[in-house]
């Protein structure tokens, strides 16, 4: 019998096996999945984290009317004198902020208007208050204003009847000002998507129990769990499950129940005791993929009684990089919002490295001094590099050759939302 050489690097791609580029697993999940969350109406004040299920055009203008920009004064410009300095009588009373001054501008003459007050009828431009000697009827200040200075014309951040947002945009605390600010008070939202987390494997053990010799913490829990949270969904812990066909099924129909969607840490390969595949396939409609990424490679993506799982790699370091990259995107669409690229930047690298071709890699990173430094191990298995770490170093399919300061593309946490 002819025996395969031996090999020493772990993540070398076995002959014959069909790789699918990471590419080409993000096109297939991007037109693939589709929306499953109903539409809910709830007041602007409650819509923060949640995903417009319909585009939304302003009620009333921004500004509604034409207001002062500064304190000072108001005049018209064509009753200025052709001279350096300009001297102009004050009027009686003020424009001030929710109460405008009653009455016209007489010709030749300046109002005292402060910040935000509408600019009354006779009054085209205003003058800084510090660009002014005041007396207690007069304002002198020097020529060379134009038509309009230090004033807000009406509408002109947003006209009435203006689209202001698109569906699918997921709600920030800036896009509620700007929805209040053109008096929207309630809107459509996609209810919250409702994402359950399971953890498999006889080896695994809450961290709330006692360990044996031969048993390990349940960290992708956690981690995953804390996630979907931090995406603005519910998240539902299933708990961990063992190696039991059976259970694992059992625990499926739960997560088909009360869940959206559904994600799996371990068991997702092919070997004897992977059983969530193997549960899957017997069961649901099932696709495993190899992704030539690393860290990584195995990748389930099944329907359990019409509900979408997501089997990913059992080691952690694997399980959040595949869902920031795949489950990530994927959720979003699930949830009712557009596609989500994070957003990467180049940077100077701050380490050497040569790459082989036919996966792309992902390295826990860091930047220190507008450099990106990368941990010291890429195993997999190395949870504290993902602490140690505050974003991602991305190296591409092919062949590279990292030297010092050649520039890496580096995501930063903040792009995943975590």
């Amino acid at each position: 019998m002819k025996l395969p050489p031996l090999r020493d690097d772990c993540f070398a791609m076995p002959p014959g096996v069909k790789w699918t580029p990471v590419e080409d697993a993000l096109m297939l999940l991007r037109s693939g999945l589709h929306c499953v969350t109903e539409v809910e109406d709830i007041a602007v004040s409650d819509a923060g984290g949640r995903i417009l299920a319909t585009s939304v055009v302003a009620q009333r203008s921004s500004p509604p009317y034409k207001n002062s920009a500064v304190d000072g004064f108001g005049f018209a410009l064509a009753d200025l004198p052709e001279t350096e300095i300009t001297e102009l009588p004050l009027l009686q009373g003020r424009a001030a902020a929710g109460a405008p001054f009653d009455g016209n501008l007489k010709a030749g003459y300046a109002l005292r208007i402060l910040t935000g007050a509408q600019v009354p009828d006779g009054v085209d431009t205003v003058v800084l208050e510090e660009d002014c000697s005041i007396s207690h009827d007069h304002i002198t200040f020097r020529s060379g204003l134009k038509k309009g200075a230090n004033t807000r014309a009406a509408g002109e951040d947003v006209q009435a009847g203006e689209l202001v947002l698109a569906a699918e945009q997921k709600l920030r605390p800036q896009d509620l000002a700007l929805l209040a600010a053109v008096g929207i008070a309630r809107v459509e939202v996609r209810r919250k998507l409702r994402v359950a987390v399971i953890s498999t494997g006889d080896e695994i053990v809450p961290v709330s129990q006692i360990a044996t010799d031969v048993q390990i913490y349940d960290a992708n829990r956690p981690m995953l769990l804390d996630a979907i949270r931090a995406w603005g969904f519910d998240a539902i812990d299933l708990g961990h499950v063992a190696d039991d066909a059976d259970l694992i099924a059992d625990t499926f129909d739960r997560g088909a129940q009360q869940a959206d969607a559904i994600l799996t840490s371990g068991g997702a390969s092919a070997g004897d005791e992977d059983h969530v595949s193997a549960v899957l396939a017997l069961k649901g409609d099932v696709q495993t993929w190899r992704i030539a990424i690393k860290p990584g490679r195995p990748l389930v993506l099944a329907l359990w009684n019409g509900v979408s799982v997501f089997g990913l790699p059992g080691n952690p370091v694997a399980a959040l990089i595949c869902t920031l990259i795949f489950a990530r995107p994927a959720l979003s669409l699930l949830a009712g919002a557009a596609w989500q690229e994070p957003v990467g930047f180049n940077v100077p690298a701050a380490f050497q490295k040569s790459k082989k071709a036919g996966r792309r890699e992902y390295l826990r990173a860091r930047m220190r001094d507008g450099e990106a430094e990368v941990f010291k191990s890429e195993g997999s298995g190395r949870i504290s590099g993902l602490s140690w770490a505050d974003g991602l170093v991305e190296l591409g399919d092919g062949v590279e050759e990292i030297r010092k300061g050649d520039l890496v593309k580096f995501y930063p946490f903040g792009s995943f939302e975590i």
